[in-house]
């Protein structure tokens, strides 16, 4: 149904619920009886990526796109759904460039036998956002933008060990574990030539830094290391960990690019360096938005707690939003797509009940009264609001029911946001075009068109901001898209190890 179909069952992301599965299991995954045995050679040379000839596609294509498709993976520092709401420090930063150039952002989430770089240099993203640290072996594959912020690294012990070492010369006995692809790995091969006595761990490169405090956390393993920032944010609700020696200071944090798209580079470090360079002294200067995210993020907020807390939160929202059981339940009665169904609420209301909009519409499907028999005060309720609202849906399905099911939702979406009269007109002007009226690349390029006087002046209804619904249109169907990678992990994770620790996982109908 989507834009990347072809990739939907192998995309997989970290939710928060299977962090704390996975700190429990990884063991049975990546080790065999001690768990801080050490499973690999930690000297052999990884590939860090396969596809080192990168597509051809800078700035310039993913504007005649009009989308921006960020690579990230799933966790409390980069990307992740709050109740249903897309966060994360690194989602809102590159969202925020993506409307300063007019763009609709597509998050892209790395699954666990996907490579980064692979999906960077292949074109199926064009940026890595994801707490890189520059490093020379990265360098070796991508480009990174200027830096837009300095960590520390530091070592993470479990509080089980009833150590707190104050030196890197005190921990000769604590196996460290870490990623063989992290930077962490390569600084402490680093510290070992320089003939520091470090036992180092290593584990799948499936396994991220938020999984690996959870083991740490829990006791599965004595310590591994964390950006401090990241340290600072976990330590507030995970529980059970200490904080140890630096082993680096002032490392650079990045967003990755291909080699060959300097374009997008340069409007990156453009945007990057309104909101972070050094001073005269050295010292980092932020702007008031990036010190906003930085807050938000980590020194704690409410999104934050909860994707710590993810009992809590499993248990009171079952999976993706508040209203999972009653979006499948309507979804199944009217025969439509209860993920699609459920990205249109958070895209119209982010699930909130007494939403209004400026135009009048109301409730979580921002169901517009003069458009339904609902009395105005029962729409905000929410199951008449979700049911009015898929049954208006379902009426636009039925209308496009003709099309492949991709261009029928691509279809209803543009007429549920602009109505049938502005979608007739496009596809009429598409016509006047020569263009295929049922292509819904050829009737998003005549919305647009109805934007400029010599088209609109001469159609039946008139002015249409086609952008806005050209970009609705975008935005529901990659979010779909993510939802669909997130509960396609919920699925395998509980097929492969069902009932472990009692968390619920997302229905599926």
């Amino acid at each position: 149904m989507l834009s990347r179909n072809s990739l939907k069952t192998r995309l997989t992301s970290r939710s928060n619920w299977y962090l704390i599965l996975i700190a429990f299991v990884c063991a049975g995954l990546s080790c065999t009886g001690d768990p801080e045995a050490d499973t690999k050679d930690v000297n052999r040379t990884p590939i860090l990526a396969n596809i080192t000839e990168p597509v051809e596609r800078d700035y310039a294509d993913i504007k005649n796109t009009g989308i921006l498709r960020v690579i990230t993976s799933y966790s409390s520092s980069t990307y992740f759904l709050h109740r249903g709401i897309q966060a994360g420090f690194e989602y809102e930063l590159i969202k925020n460039f993506a409307k300063e150039h007019d763009l609709a952002l597509e998050v892209i989430i790395i699954g666990e036998d996907e490579n980064p770089y692979d999906l960077l240099n292949s074109g199926e993203g064009d940026l890595i956002a994801a707490s890189y640290t520059i490093t020379d072996e990265r360098r070796e594959v991508v480009d990174f933008t200027r830096p837009y912020n300095l960590v520390d690294q530091i070592i993470v012990l479990s509080e089980e060990l009833e150590l707190e070492p104050e030196s890197i010369t005190d921990l000769s006995s604590i196996p460290i574990t870490v990623r063989r692809n992290s930077s962490y790995y390569v600084k402490l091969k680093e510290l070992q030539e320089e003939g520091f006595d470090l036992t180092i761990n290593v584990v799948s490169d499936d396994m991220d830094t938020e999984a690996l405090l959870f083991q740490v956390a829990n006791g599965s393993y004595s310590a591994t290391v964390a950006d401090d920032n990241f340290f600072q944010a976990s330590d507030k609700y995970m529980g059970g960990l200490v904080r140890g020696p630096v082993i680096a200071q002032n490392d650079t944090i990045a967003w990755a690019v291909r080699k060959n798209a300097p374009d997008l580079k340069n409007k990156f470090n453009q945007y990057l360096y309104k909101h972070f360079r050094f001073g005269s002294d050295g010292i980092p200067k932020r702007s008031a938005f990036l010190n906003v995210l930085r807050k938000k993020y980590f020194e704690g907020s409410t999104p934050v707690a909860d994707y710590f807390t993810p009992d809590v939160e499993v248990q009171r929202f079952g999976g993706i939003s508040p209203y999972d059981s009653l979006l499948q339940t309507v979804a199944a009665e009217f025969d439509l797509d209860w993920v699609m169904l459920t990205s249109i609420a958070a895209q119209e209301s982010k699930f909130d009940p007494n939403s209004e909009s400026w135009a009048g519409a109301v409730g979580i499907m921002q169901v517009l009264p003069r458009f339904s028999e609902i009395p105005l005060e029962s729409l905000y309720d929410p199951e008449i609001n979700i049911r009015e609202g898929a049954r208006i849906l379902k009426e636009q399905m039925d209308h496009y029911s003709y099309m492949d099911s991709t261009s029928q939702w691509k279809f209803a979406l543009a007429t549920y946001n602009a109505g049938p009269g502005h979608v007739a007109d496009a596809r009429r002007l598409a016509i006047d075009h020569n263009d295929d009226p049922n292509d819904w690349e050829s009737v998003s390029k005549a919305l647009l068109r109805l934007m400029q006087r010599k088209y609109y002046q001469h159609a039946r209804y008139g002015f249409c901001r086609g952008i806005e619904t050209v970009r609705y249109v975008n935005e529901i169907t990659n979010r779909s898209n993510t939802y669909e990678a997130i509960l396609a992990l919920s699925q395998s994770r509980n097929d492969s190890y069902p009932g472990v620790l009692g968390f619920k996982t997302i229905n599926l109908p």
